[in-house]
């Protein structure tokens, strides 16, 4: 069973950086398709990123050109977030799954069976 555990939330003003963090409990996330979701008040939760084994990543295009994802040998993920918009406020969530990684904004809840707790991002 893989644990996630997100880092890195909290507060900022529009147009600042922000860099979260995500380690998992198991080496073996080496073979898993990471990614990140956001839950924004009042809506579902949405994909926002996700970087496959091999290095591949996909990206929402409400995302794109602003957020970077990336994981590193000791298979810690993460998302580095600039030029922030206060619609990026929400819950940001990181996941895990075995299979290989599809477009995330095809992907749902249910492409990923493991999860983190969720870190608050606020932007004002």
């Amino acid at each position: 069973h893989v644990q996630l555990v997100e880092s890195g939330g909290g507060s900022v003003q529009a147009g600042e950086s922000l860099r979260l963090t995500c380690t998992a409990s198991e080496k073996n996330t080496a073979a898993y398709c990471l990614g990140w979701f956001r839950q924004a008040p009042g809506k579902e939760r949405e994909g926002l990123a996700s970087v496959d084994t091999d290095g591949t990543t996909s990206y929402a295009d409400s995302v794109k050109d602003r957020f970077t994802v990336s994981r590193d040998a000791k298979n810690t993920l993460y998302l580095q977030m600039n030029n922030m918009k206060s619609e990026d406020t929400g819950i940001y969530y990181c996941a895990a799954d075995s299979l290989p990684c599809g477009p995330i904004r095809l992907q749902t809840d249910e492409d990923f069976n493991f999860w983190g707790q969720g870190t608050q991002v606020t932007v004002s």
